[in-house]
């Protein structure tokens, strides 16, 4: 027979001599063992094509330039992502039909085995952008030096730990992101274009205007209900206009950086806020695909965090960890802050501030 067959292509000798647990003999797994470890297995399986896919996104979107052709491309690659971790989210349900005592049977053989030490996990979080310092600590050690100091104990350790360090080196998808946002046109302006930072600080100020215009009308609206506090919420909405120019000039970034993050902010706010101009509508569909994987990778830490409570309870980690309680504290993370802050400062369509030189927006005739 010319070619290879199936179980040749797939390496399924290979693939199914891989399930022996810590004894490396399935036939000493305890019951229910085996189905833990290839639920395991098919996850690591499901983040190493989600590490390929978002490595593929990020190369498009790291280019000096990135043509507008090329644009579905990165939304195509995200969007498959997404669709991994929702499968993945669901797959907990199979997890689950392992019952608490059923796990505690072969759970101490697991020690100090724990899911934080996923290093492609790890990996991923890395490569999307998430800082050390953004990472809960376990026992007041920071989770990378924690697997760094397990990594010296087999060859795999040494392994997964060259993996974390190599990730550490490359171009993250957030960094990515933020210098394709950096160029975008704001009023018609560009980076490098005469005036251009005065472009861009000219639309902030007339969005902030916009805004306080809006707030004005919601005041007046809500005076008009019976038992409205009116100061009470006018109060509310000026603590979200200062909120709001508070972000949009960037005085959370230390002072050097300010303006660069000054324009990849206005970037955001330009494409959500006229998403229906012509050549914003696949960057729009860009923002969204972000914001969807880490809706979805905050819904997987999060059905984690349940599956885990329901068959061990407030146990402490297999690794030593906290368990549920550290589990439930990753929910918190999040990557791309940008893209989540913004959507608590956009307008209606009719409230925004007029749009300039919208021929720059449109198809090339």
């Amino acid at each position: 027979m010319a070619g290879p067959t199936y179980w040749d292509y797939l390496k399924l000798d290979q693939l199914l001599a891989l399930q022996g647990g810590v004894e490396g003999d399935e036939s000493r797994l305890v019951t229910d063992e085996l189905h833990f470890i290839v639920v395991h297995q098919v996850y690591e399986l499901w983040f190493k094509l989600m590490l390929s896919e978002l490595r593929l996104a990020r190369d498009h979107l790291a280019k000096p330039s990135v043509p507008e052709e090329q644009v579905p491309h990165v939304v195509h690659h995200l969007g498959r992502v997404s669709a991994i971790a929702r499968m993945a989210i669901d797959q907990f349900g199979v997890m689950e039909t392992l019952t608490p005592q059923d796990f505690l049977a072969f759970r101490d053989k697991l020690v100090p085995a724990s899911g934080f030490q996923s290093f492609q996990m790890r990996e991923l979080e890395i490569l999307l952008g998430l800082e050390d310092d953004q990472r809960e600590r376990l026992a007041g050690t920071a989770v990378l030096d924690y697997i760094a100091a397990l990594a010296e104990s087999s060859p795999a350790g040494a392994f997964a730990w060259g993996r974390i360090q190599a990730a550490r080196n490359e171009t993250t998808v957030k960094a990515a992101l933020r210098e394709w946002l950096y160029r975008t046109p704001v009023q018609g302006s560009s980076p490098g274009d005469d005036g251009d930072d005065a472009v861009v600080e000219r639309f902030l100020a007339d969005y902030l205007a916009a805004m306080e215009r809006y707030h004005d009308d919601k005041v007046d609206r809500f005076a008009s209900v019976p038992g409205a506090d009116p100061e009470a919420v006018r109060t509310r909405l000026r603590h979200s206009a200062d909120q709001a120019r508070a972000f949009l000039t960037a005085q959370d970034v230390p002072a050097p950086d300010r303006a660069r993050a000054r324009r990849i902010r206005a970037g955001v706010l330009f494409i959500e806020s006229y998403r229906e101009l012509p050549l914003l509508a696949w960057p729009r569909l860009l923002i969204d695909s972000i914001v969807d994987l880490e809706e979805q990778l905050v819904l997987f830490r999060s059905r984690h965090a349940r599956m885990v409570e329901r068959i061990i309870g407030r146990r402490v980690g297999t690794g030593g960890s906290a368990g549920v309680d550290y589990l439930d504290a990753t929910a918190r993370y999040r990557v791309f802050d940008e893209l989540w802050a913004v959507r608590s400062i956009l307008l209606p369509k009719q409230a925004l501030p007029p749009l300039r030189r919208a021929e720059r927006y449109g198809f090339a005739s």
